[in-house]
């Protein structure tokens, strides 16, 4: 395997360049359901696979689909008309010999799990349906898991993460967090938990555009409506935490609200999300392993919610290769800011990727130091790759 390459970058750090666009899609959007939810339900096969057989099959539950339902919303009221539904793809191991695996029934339920646990007002029997299509993979791709040795690549990907999270990345996933906090929602039980944050940094000025339903069941008037959005922009602004390097920092809520126009002006939601009837969702098209949706950096094709953690690099790869950003910027002096790149082929070993990292360091740093820091690193986490795809398996490392 050979070193890895490493470049300096003849550019100022992401927060210190004149723009930056920087997107989270919260908890109840969506398309961030749709990865959390796949990504349950393969921890849930796998350790079914785990218990059964002692180790992870061949699988890649990375095909999702959220399909918007419809309701009635009235002030202080409303009811459910068509359920959402909830498609589940893409490939399991059915059977081993005589075993059967009940992937179906372990999929649908590791989903009502995951809906009973993070949308208060989603019953996961009455307002979801559930249409599972995932079905046997390929003789080729099954055999990997039957070889030998370390595993080897199921495909052929690359994938690149960074650090550190500049201001704006953390200032717009602290807001969604914070919206979508146990606190916070205890403070404003009225609120939903669809929060989706986009987050315009020009120089020194930030603007955060927040969307956050109200839920018409707890709000029976215009006034009251305006009256506690109002209450959160307020709540918003007095929590935000210290940003030595913004000057200004404007919140816009719910900007297509029109006073006079009633329900028309107005954001509510039955069930705290829009896929109850105004948006669909799909796996691949929320926020980064990292949390957020950053417009300005590099990032990576792939999808990693759902895919299988021990061969299916677009995963491991896209997590690791964060991890190893992260790795890179605190323990090698003199690093300012720091990609990592991993691209791996279908058949090699899932520890032997091509490996380049590219940085911007502090004027005095010493290359050579810095050369030697990185590509340790670099070996390090490779050496312990299997660690690593364990740890992945357990959920020690968020994808979405």
């Amino acid at each position: 395997m050979p070193q890895a390459r490493v470049q300096r970058l003849q550019q100022p750090p992401i927060g210190e360049q004149p723009i930056e666009i920087v997107e989270r899609k919260g908890l109840g959007h969506p398309d961030s359901i749709c990865d959390a939810v796949m990504e349950e339900i393969a921890r849930a096969i796998n350790a079914e696979y785990q218990q059964r057989f002692g180790q992870v099959l061949h699988n890649n539950i990375d095909k999702g689909l959220l399909v918007a339902g419809r309701v009635r919303r009235r002030l202080g009221k409303g009811r459910v008309l068509q359920p959402m539904e909830l498609v589940i793809g893409d490939r399991a191991t059915y059977r081993v010999g005589r075993v059967r695996v009940p992937i179906k029934e372990i999929a649908v339920e590791a989903a009502k799990g995951w809906f009973r646990k993070s949308l208060r007002h989603v019953d996961p029997n009455r307002h979801v349906r559930y249409r599972v299509v995932l079905a046997e993979g390929s003789d080729e791709l099954a055999d990997i898991f039957r070889r030998e040795g370390v595993r080897e690549a199921n495909d052929t990907s690359a994938a690149v993460g960074y650090a550190p999270l500049s201001e704006t990345e953390q200032m717009v996933l602290w807001v969604e967090r914070y919206l979508n906090s146990p606190g916070f929602k205890a403070a404003f039980p009225e609120t939903g938990e669809d929060v989706k944050v986009m987050g315009i940094r020009a120089d020194r000025a930030l603007t955060m555009m927040v969307a956050m339903p109200l839920l018409c069941k707890a709000i029976t008037s215009e006034a009251a409506y305006f009256r506690k959005k109002a209450e959160v922009m307020e709540a918003l602004r007095q929590a935000l935490p210290p940003s030595p390097g913004l000057d200004t920092i404007e919140l816009v809520l719910n900007a297509l609200d029109r006073e006079g126009r009633g329900l028309g002006g107005m954001y509510l939601s039955l069930l705290g999300t829009s896929a109850e009837d105004a948006d669909s969702g799909q796996v691949g098209r929320g926020n980064r392993v990292n949390g957020v949706i950053p417009l300005n950096r590099p990032v990576g094709g792939e999808a990693a919610a759902g895919k299988n953690p021990v061969s299916h690099i677009g995963k491991i790869y896209t997590v690791l290769s964060h991890r190893m950003a992260d790795q890179i910027f605190r323990r090698v002096e003199g690093v300012r800011e720091v990609y990592v790149w991993l691209v791996g082929q279908i058949g090699r070993p899932v520890d032997q990727p091509w490996a380049a990292v590219q940085l911007i360091q502090a004027a005095d740093a010493e290359d050579e130091q810095i050369t030697q820091g990185c590509r340790l690193v670099i070996d390090q986490e490779l050496n312990r790759l299997t660690d690593f795809c364990v740890e992945l398996t357990e959920g020690k490392y968020p994808v979405c």
